[in-house]
């Protein structure tokens, strides 16, 4: 929870009249155009560095070469098949990343073009999957005025102001623009957007315009290249009594076409606009191949001196159906609205520009009480909206479910053999429940949401990767609840199932079954999702440690959060199967599971030998979740079983780990096994999340993020980075792997979150900070809108535009929780011994009293980490 004196005032960041004149801002007075108070903004001159990817050391690719040649002839084999491997970092882009990415275009699931901050259209997504880097020159604003002359730009941006001949002003506010005439003349204006069909590959299929009552529109159907559906875009403007609006359907870059490009811009400079006959003109033919066919609409208006007049602007696409490689073919969520024809882009920009204002002032009401919560430090609310980027250019994909039913039925057409040997019921495990194959809960949509999917990131393509849908998922519960219980019941379903086709894993070779039953997914598939899971290949993720732990985690806390019984009760038969698969790891009968010598969780290159800090911890807090999901659902019987497995894990875990200022590493006995992990109290994180009582004494965490913050914080550049994942006891960061190096700006998020929620508010902001410094500041190294999973302490990138940075909004859980978290009665943790019958517990209590350790972080009830 937040505290009245939490933060210092901050100078701010930025004056509004460093990019706008103060005679400008007086014109603009409370105008749409005039710059928002809280915003992320660049100069039209800041300079876009190229961005530098991380490189791995020498020692690191010598360990990782046969790795690398397995999964080299791995993409080559999917390429032959004309599919994406999941992972491939030998494929480079022609287009190299810099630091010149801006807001993403779209709505979650519906595809996203990305400008830059300099307004050029790129980053295309509209394709599931595809992602093409460039910038498509033709798609662009320019400016004519009169007398004829001509101020072009590839696309005037969202975050400056363009002077045309220090006499007149254009702001644009995604495409709401204003014109301010500052001089002594009337000047008349035009103002022209151009599209080229092939932004997205293939052939203009046919284009057309459309003249109704306030606005007119071109729109262009693309055929896709490689078979994939067709994409038409509709562009418009607003037409009243200060603007016209003319439009020009078609014209070509070559000189083939009818009308050329040279000759659209002479009708432009000799007329300012276009010929409203154009209106009347019907479709065009289709083009020829290798040509790029255009279109353009313009609106042109008068400007009094002293004068100002705002042109609106309106893209939109439309691509109904998705196709994913291996067949199946679904239609977006937004046809239940608008209908599964191509030409429903039209009515999508008609209501972009009838109704963007109420758009804007519903954001507005949602965004304000954080933005006005003086509390909170201005940098923390401009990335806190900002990261949110994500949902729109992640490769987002939301299906509508009625094309999931005609899916299910395909399915359910095609059921099991007779003599297939799948268990229905294992009678040889004590479950709760019977273990069952495919079933159509696969589709379940009765929160008639539909199903979602985003990316892991643009360079992992995995749908919905759960170890880091396990920090990011804070943002959907949040802003989307039901699209988040959604992904929960996918995964539920995704437990009880199997999968016996073989997999090579590729980093040590051996084959495999895909899915087994009891197993966490660690995804719902890349080329057939929810079919075909685990896209993932490098390791056998049936034997990882922290995915299990997560799933009841993320469900008890989801539960917790919505008070959905009804969610609970679905997902009850996934959670015990889920937590039973787990003791299979605990090796010696201890309570406590260990992990197997190799990189066996999130940190898959960062390898783990018996008990762990991360995933004990989260074994620790799935039990205590566990036991308060059945308590809720009237499961006592095995309520208690957790808690009495709980009791015996606990002490083995502090015996084993904790060494007097925090929880080593692992319990192995190599070097690094002492090494100070950035993300040890990940189960602590949401055990608080969750309202359940904390899993260690309040001294004993608050000593742990402390010796973090003074460690993996702020001995990298003085907390200006992040925290580094590992950290050796002597200061020096663990060079392990690539992974112990490396910040992940995810885990950075979710440790401050940790701060927040356990009284520790000036730890944490500063903290998350670092991660505001060093990729959204223009100062840092120019990371905004395209935040990567992970970056070195010299900020070289791994994986741009990744998941896992949505943890920030873990951060506004911990300081404004839901209220059924804030209302939920309270449980000391001496109360979690009324669910264990007397006998047991007196056992317990004598095997704690033999293995705690003595070693103490505090010699008082005083914070006081100097002796750790």
């Amino acid at each position: 929870m937040v505290s009245g004196n939490m933060f210092y005032r901050r100078k701010r960041s930025w004056r509004a009249n460093d990019l706008v004149s103060r005679s400008t801002l007086q014109l603009l007075d409370f105008d749409d155009g005039s710059p928002p108070e809280y915003a992320w903004r660049r100069k039209l001159s800041s300079h876009a560095n190229r961005l530098k990817e991380f490189n791995v050391t020498f020692r690191e690719a010598f360990k990782m070469m046969k790795l690398g040649l397995r999964l080299w002839s791995y993409i080559r084999e999917e390429a032959s098949h004309g599919r994406k491997a999941p992972i491939d970092p030998f494929t480079r882009e022609s287009d190299r990343p810099s630091a010149s990415q801006g807001v993403p275009l779209g709505g979650m699931g519906s595809g996203s073009i990305s400008r830059g901050f300099r307004g050029e259209f790129k980053h295309w997504q509209i394709i599931p999957g595809s992602c093409e880097m460039s910038a498509v020159m033709a798609n662009q604003f320019s400016v004519t005025r009169n007398p004829a002359m001509m101020v072009y730009h590839p696309g005037i941006g969202n975050y400056e102001v363009i002077v045309l001949h220090t006499m007149h002003y254009f702001l644009e506010r995604g495409l709401s623009m204003m014109i301010v005439n500052t001089g002594k003349e009337r000047a008349k204006v035009s103002l022209v957007m151009t599209w080229a069909v092939n932004s997205i590959g293939g052939l203009s299929h046919h284009s057309g315009e459309e003249n109704m009552e306030f606005l007119a529109c071109f729109y262009i159907t693309s055929k896709t290249a490689n078979g994939n559906p067709p994409v038409t875009f509709a562009v418009a403007a607003c037409e009243n009594q200060n603007v016209n609006v003319t439009v020009l359907p078609a014209f070509g870059l070559s000189g083939e076409s009818s009308i050329t490009a040279r000759e659209m811009w002479g009708t432009l400079l000799q007329d300012g606009c276009f010929d409203r006959d154009n209106f009347s003109a019907g479709p065009s033919m289709p083009s020829s191949l290798g040509d790029t066919v255009c279109a353009a609409v313009c609106a042109s208006t008068w400007v009094e001196p002293n004068g100002r007049c705002t042109v609106v602007f309106s893209l939109a696409w439309s691509s109904p159906k998705i196709k994913f490689k291996k067949g199946n073919e679904y239609y977006r969520r937004y046809t239940k609205f608008y209908g599964t024809s191509p030409r429903s882009a039209i009515n999508l920009v008609q209501d972009s520009l009838m109704k963007y204002k109420h758009w804007e002032e519903e954001i507005d009401k949602w965004q304000s009480p954080i933005l006005h919560d003086e509390r909170l430090p201005e940098w923390y609310k401009v990335i806190l909206f900002n990261e949110l980027y994500f949902l729109v250019a992640g490769g987002t994909v939301w299906i509508d479910s009625e094309s999931l039913m005609d899916d299910t039925n395909e399915m359910l057409n095609s059921r099991l053999p007779e003599d297939s040997d799948l268990p229905l019921c294992d009678s040889t495990r004590k479950s709760a429940v019977p273990l069952i194959g495919l079933t159509p809960h696969i589709i379940d949509d009765r929160e008639n949401v539909g199903k979602f999917l985003y990316l892991e990131g643009i360079e992992y393509f995995m749908w919905c990767t759960y170890d880091v849908h396990f920090y990011a998922s804070f943002a959907l519960l949040e802003l989307f609840p039901k699209i988040e219980l959604s992904i929960q019941r996918d995964f539920a379903t995704a437990v009880l199932r199997e999968d016996r086709s073989r997999v090579r894993f590729l980093a040590d070779g051996t084959w495999g079954t895909r899915k087994v039953i009891g197993a966490v997914a660690h995804d719902l598939g890349a080329h057939d999702p929810w079919h075909e899971l685990n896209a993932y290949n490098i390791h056998d993720t049936s034997r990882w440690k922290d995915l299990n732990p997560k799933f009841v985690l993320q469900v008890y806390r989801d539960f917790a959060a919505t008070c959905d019984m009804s969610f609970g009760k679905d997902v009850w038969p996934a959670v015990c199967t889920a937590m039973e698969y787990m003791e299979q790891f605990d090796h010696d009968g201890d309570g406590m599971i260990e992990n197997d010598g190799f990189p066996d969780q999130t940190y898959d290159a960062w390898t783990v030998r018996g008990v762990s800090a991360y995933c004990g911890c989260l074994w620790l807090a799935a039990l205590q979740a566990a036991a308060a999901l059945a308590r809720s659902l009237g499961h006592h019987d095995y309520a208690e079983r957790c808690m009495v497995k709980f009791a015996k894990a606990k002490p083995v875990f502090e015996a084993k780990l904790w060494n007097g200022s925090y929880f080593n590493y692992d319990s192995g006995t190599s070097y690094n096994s002492r090494s100070i992990h950035a993300d040890q109290l990940a189960g602590q994180w949401y055990t608080a999340s969750s309202g359940l009582p904390p899993l260690f004494d309040e001294d004993r965490i608050k000593c742990t993020l402390q010796k973090i913050f003074d460690y993996n914080v702020m001995r990298v550049k003085g907390g200006r980075m992040g925290a580094v994942n590992g950290m050796h006891p002597n200061g020096k960061v663990d060079e392990t792997c690539m992974q112990s190096r490396e910040i992940w700006t995810g885990v950075t998020y979710s440790l401050a979150a940790t701060m927040l929620l356990h009284g520790m508010d000036s730890q944490a902001f500063t903290t998350a900070e670092g991660i505001f410094i060093a990729g959204w500041s223009e100062e840092g190294y120019g990371y905004w809108f395209q935040t990567p999973e992970a970056w070195t302490i010299d900020g070289h990138y791994r994986s741009l535009i990744y998941m896992r940075p949505l943890a920030i909004w873990a951060m506004q859980y911990a300081l404004s929780p839901p209220r059924s978290i804030l209302e939920a009665p309270k449980v000391n943790t001496m109360d979690r011994t009324s669910y264990i019958s007397p006998s047991t517990l007196q056992f317990l209590q004598d095997s704690v009293r033999k293995m705690t350790p003595k070693n103490s972080c505090f010699g008082s009830n005083s914070l006081n980490c100097d002796e750790c």
